[in-house]
């Protein structure tokens, strides 16, 4: 068979499979679906006074899910930022034996990241009060106790 036969062999090949992979792609959310129940639901969230908690255990990691930009404009100095539309491709850079907890200032992307990383096999969960109750709940004292007690916990660990 000369080359260009077999190029364009692979190419139809390749697009007569298209659909069979991305529904093998679509069936990890599908399995995340069918699971769904009210227990699951109620894993899935977290407030900001439960991911303190963990973040000082050193049980979680924060993943800021908004874009470049916001993060640019104003940022917490403890999250991993990867923006939601970045997340697909940096799952690598997630640790699995901790779980994750993403967010925005509300919940509308964090929301989609969980059930993303969920369907990608991550403990996952989204923070109910958002960025902007987290901001809340940091202020003054508060945010120097626990960049304080955060400091301290992470010069623990190894």
């Amino acid at each position: 068979m000369n080359r260009p036969v077999l190029i364009i062999c692979l190419v139809l090949l390749a697009l007569h499979l298209r659909p069979i992979l991305s529904f093998a792609q679509e069936s990890e959310f599908e399995t995340f679906l069918g699971h769904f129940d009210y227990e699951v639901r109620d894993e899935m969230k977290i407030d900001s006074k439960e991911l303190v908690r963990l973040l000082i255990a050193g049980k979680a990691v924060l993943v800021d899910v908004r874009f470049k930009e916001e993060v640019a404009a104003w940022r917490t100095g403890f999250a991993l930022n990867i923006p939601l539309n970045e997340l697909p491709r940096r799952l690598g850079e997630l640790p699995k034996e901790k779980i994750i907890v993403v967010a925005c200032p509300h919940k509308d992307r964090s929301a989609i990241a969980m059930a993303y990383l969920r369907s990608k096999g991550y403990d996952a969960k989204y923070l109910t009060d958002g960025l902007l109750g987290l901001a809340e709940l940091l202020r003054g004292e508060r945010a120097k106790d626990f960049m304080e007690d955060l400091g301290k916990a992470n010069a623990k660990r190894p």
